[in-house]
């Protein structure tokens, strides 16, 4: 029996998807939330296989209390879920310095402290997965989400390093990059007014409102499966690097990664010029 540690537990996301499939494989599950008051009627049905922590992962002292409750309940976490995010649309001129901030300080620097909270216990008993929930947007640079992709752009980077740093202490990770799910992702882009600094960019963003609010509730992935799908490749033989998630992400993705290979053979000569004779 496994103990997974999931942040972004909010009802309707993919946290809550991974601990209710940890909990249908019969696993323990510490799930955390900025308002862990919406969670206590769904923490009621798992008795003592579940446990509700508040945290906010801006908040590294929240986290360290947050892991130390859940070792000190389960006495030990194996399978870490960074899930804790979300975008903030806007240009990259024109966003304002709080909202480039804080994208950073929630979707990068909050999993890096989760990290280092969580990874001396895996080393310790030498076993552990780390799963990382970027998106799309770390692989493909969305429009109008400029700062968000960097943020998942760097945790793309920091989980790629990180994976070879810890295989030799036995602990595993995966990068899960979703396309469009059918979580509360975009419930508040329609309430939320563009903060926006340049005038010049407010048409682009307002068309890129219009286009998530209207697919608000509509997205083609289903949390439930792409779940499944993450734990069937961290049991299969030879577990993935990376998992994409959706059909329309993995066409962006692979059209993405073939169209920079591409690029980048056109322009070998160029490359290999570089080096001293």
């Amino acid at each position: 029996m496994k103990t997974w540690f999931i942040t972004g537990g909010t009802p309707g996301g993919f946290g809550m998807a991974y601990a209710n499939a940890a909990l249908a494989i019969g696993d323990r599950v510490a799930l955390t939330a900025r308002r862990p008051d919406e969670l206590a009627e769904w923490a009621q049905q798992h008795g003592d296989r579940v446990l509700v922590l508040p945290l906010d992962v801006t908040d590294r002292e929240q986290i360290r209390r947050a892991v130390r409750a859940a070792e000190e309940r389960f006495g030990g976490i194996d399978v870490l879920v960074n899930n804790a995010g979300r975008g903030w649309y806007g240009s990259v001129e024109g966003s304002t310095d709080d909202t480039v901030r804080r994208t950073f300080d929630l979707n990068f620097f909050g999993a890096v402290d989760v990290i280092r909270a969580v990874l001396p216990g895996m080393r310790e008993r030498g076993s552990g997965w780390i799963v990382s929930m970027s998106s799309l947007a770390g692989l493909v640079g969305i429009t109008g989400f400029g700062y968000y992709s960097a943020a998942k752009f760097a945790l793309e980077g920091l989980t790629e390093a990180l994976r070879r740093e810890v295989e030799p202490f036995g602990v595993k990770v995966l990068s899960v990059e979703p396309g469009a799910f059918r979580t509360n992702a975009y419930a508040g882009f329609d309430d939320e007014p563009i903060s926006e600094t340049v005038d010049a960019y407010h048409p682009l963003l307002t068309e890129v409102r219009a286009a998530f609010v209207a697919e608000n509730g509509k997205q083609a992935g289903d949390p439930d499966r792409g779940v499944r799908a993450v734990i069937e490749a961290m049991n299969s033989a030879n577990p993935p690097e990376r998992l994409v998630l959706g059909n329309a992400a993995f066409e962006s993705a692979t059209t993405k990664f073939e169209a920079t290979l591409t690029e980048l053979r056109v322009h070998e000569k160029l490359s290999r010029g570089a080096d001293f004779d």
